[in-house]
């Protein structure tokens, strides 16, 4: 489908970008999946993907990598997904599944009553201590099975 024909994918590279600019990645299980994602962010929000996926990588030492519907996901093998991240064209969205247990509760609120978002703009200065405890709480939690 060309980016025309679409009026959805733009294109960087060789990686389609979908509305948002969100790249359009093939779904599959892994860290090489995951890094295909990262490489494939726009702009600055390539750089904080590498941050947030070596971050909980260092966080998480049994950790388990997929993407799926165009999203990484981070979790733990026979807990399910506890944090997925999705690139939108003004920030990049951090969802903690079960973001509602966490302490501080994550500030962006989900449809879903469980999930809270963390959304990082262009210039955010990352708190790195709170992140890492959000993240250390959400891998402890039973996630979702997708």
């Amino acid at each position: 489908m060309s980016s025309k024909a679409s009026g959805q994918l733009a294109t960087t590279g060789k990686t389609p970008l979908l509305a948002g600019g969100n790249p359009q990645i093939v779904k599959g299980e892994g860290d090489a999946p995951v890094q295909a994602y990262i490489a494939a962010m726009p702009g600055w929000k390539r750089d904080i993907g590498h941050r947030l996926d070596a971050l909980i990588a260092r966080t998480v030492p049994d950790l388990r990598k997929a993407v799926k519907w165009n999203s990484p996901l981070y979790g733990v093998e026979g807990q399910g997904w506890f944090l997925g991240v999705h690139c939108f064209t003004k920030y990049v969205k951090v969802a903690f599944f079960r973001g509602a247990a966490l302490h501080p509760v994550p500030p962006g609120a989900s449809k879903s009553q469980d999930t809270r978002y963390l959304d990082i703009r262009e210039g955010d200065q990352l708190d790195e201590a709170q992140l890492i405890d959000w993240v250390q709480q959400a891998s402890r939690l039973p996630g979702e099975r997708m």
